[in-house]
């Protein structure tokens, strides 16, 4: 594991953001789902896709409290287009939970 200084820290923009759409995307080479997270005023909606199928649908995610990386470039995945990284963990299957505040919090507001 290499090390960081904080200051490398502080340059990934992670944020909550509220799951205001979501839906299949039967295109992707494996089963996923596209989302399009509110993350307030300052940076507005945004959109992403992730492989999260196992844990979730569509329906489920929307008004769901997530994290995600904000400062990324985007990225062409498959016809869609990623502004952002959605932050998770493996299970012990390997198939991903989403990382999020145990209560609502403001969106928008970044990780300390």
């Amino acid at each position: 594991m290499s090390e960081i200084t904080f200051d490398d820290f502080l340059k990934v923009d992670i944020r909550v953001g509220e799951v205001i759409r979501a839906e299949p995307y039967p295109e992707a080479r494996k089963p996923a789902i596209k989302m399009w997270i509110d993350f307030g005023d300052e940076i507005g909606e945004r959109k992403t896709s992730a492989q999260i199928t196992a844990h979730y649908d569509p329906a489920t995610l929307v008004g769901k409290q997530v994290m995600a990386v904000v400062n990324f470039p985007p990225r062409q995945i498959g016809k869609f287009m990623s502004e952002v990284l959605v932050l998770g963990l493996p299970d012990e299957n390997g198939e991903i939970v989403l990382i999020g505040p145990d209560g609502n919090v403001p969106i928008g507001g970044r990780m300390h």
